[in-house]
């Protein structure tokens, strides 16, 4: 399983940007899929995660601005980010649980400031 994550730039506050992670190889219906973020000298934050069944949850942080959906026919997982803020900056990660197992991504660079 690879995953690759696009859509991360340099943004001002308050636009938006989606992020996509796109799967390659075998990716059940039954995956657990995730973006994590990491800023500098930050640990590892958990943003929004997505069930096979579409349930969804979200960092506090970001409730009520980012939203996480799938395509399981596309393969590929998609993290719209409205209203971002300058917190909102760090190396953006997709991340599939499979069967136990974590795969994750590389990083995407998201980016917001004036």
């Amino acid at each position: 399983v690879q995953l690759q994550a696009s859509g991360g730039g340099l943004v001002q506050p308050g636009e938006s940007l989606r992020l996509s992670c796109a799967a390659s190889g075998t990716i059940p219906s039954s995956a657990h899929m995730a973006w994590y973020r990491q800023a500098p000298g930050n640990q590892r934050e958990l943003v929004a995660r997505i069930t096979p069944g579409g349930t969804t949850d979200y960092a506090d942080s970001v409730k009520g601005r980012f939203s996480i959906s799938r395509d399981h026919a596309k393969k590929t997982v998609y993290l719209q980010m409205n209203s971002l803020k300058p917190e909102d900056t760090a190396v953006y990660r997709c991340n599939a649980y499979i069967g136990g197992a974590a795969f994750w991504g590389q990083g995407t660079q998201v980016t917001v400031s004036s």
